[in-house]
């Protein structure tokens, strides 16, 4: 007796080693939150290069929004949206859905936070709350903005959200903005455990390493994350593209997975402390 679900044609072509791949996003309109940052243009680059329609969400400096919508323009011959909203706001998330809406709309990369270093003797109830605003509420209220699109259009799609590597392993010092880092894996895990199945949306986090770009520059160029070379702890400092291929790869229409957190660091978490 054979499943109802298995396919014939498909298991007559694997019979003779004839295997498909479609990671082209030709035709899906895809939201790029955070996109005039480092990580997010790199992202929304990847995915206009494979061939998806971005729309490219900031928060408030519209001139780099411009910037980076003439530059991406230039560079792949396609056209760029941007559109401003502060997704910390109901008003700001709706803002930016309200560009996106529709038959064609894929998905989502959620590429906002703040490092929010504050000094732990300078915590207090406002400090935390506005970490948490921008590194956990308004990602995973857009998220679930974006997945309840999908659903509710029966529309197969994805979403990735960017965390840090020190939502994944915990770090001294870190803690305004770790603790909201990991509420965000923890966020999305639910958000695809709830939408997924046989609506076919796709839920996850890529969390970043030490890189070269955004919110890390600093710290690299101050030589503060130096010693993770000096030590062979990891081989390099993290790229941009570093990022943005595990988000192309978690965004790809033909990928299988989903509630998972694909960690970018070179190893750093994973050899840290014992070298």
């Amino acid at each position: 007796m054979s499943s109802k679900y298995l396919d014939d044609d498909r298991q007559a072509r694997q019979a003779t080693y004839e295997y498909e791949f479609d990671d082209g996003m030709a035709g899906r309109l895809v939201l790029v939150a955070g996109g005039t940052g480092g990580l997010g243009s790199a992202a929304a680059a990847r995915l206009i290069d494979a061939g998806a329609d971005v729309v490219l969400g900031y928060s408030s400096d519209v001139r780099r929004a411009r910037t980076v919508k003439g530059a991406l323009e230039a560079r792949y011959r396609r056209k760029v949206e941007i559109v401003s909203g502060d997704i910390t706001s109901d008003e700001g998330r709706r803002e930016l859905m309200s560009k996106v809406a529709g038959d064609s709309f894929y998905g989502a990369v959620i590429c906002v936070g703040d490092p929010a270093r504050i000094p732990a003797e300078s915590l207090d109830m406002s400090r935390v709350q506005e970490a948490v605003a921008v590194n956990y509420s308004g990602p995973i209220l857009l998220a679930r903005d974006c997945v309840q699109e999908l659903s509710g259009r029966q529309i197969s799609g994805s979403v990735v959200l960017l965390s840090s590597m020190q939502g994944v392993e915990p770090f001294p010092g870190s803690l305004a903005y770790s603790g909201p880092k990991a509420a965000l894996v923890h966020g999305a895990r639910i958000l695809a455990q709830e939408y997924g199945g046989s609506s076919g949306v796709r839920v996850n986090v890529v969390a970043p390493g030490v890189t070269d770009t955004g919110m890390a520059l600093a710290s690299i160029q101050s030589g503060k994350y130096d010693r993770f070379v000096d030590d062979g702890v990891i081989p390099r400092f993290g790229y941009p593209e570093d990022v943005a291929r595990a988000v192309a790869f978690l965004m790809a229409p033909d990928n299988y997975v989903t509630g998972q957190v694909l960690v970018v660091d070179g190893g750093l978490t994973l050899r840290r402390g014992t070298r």
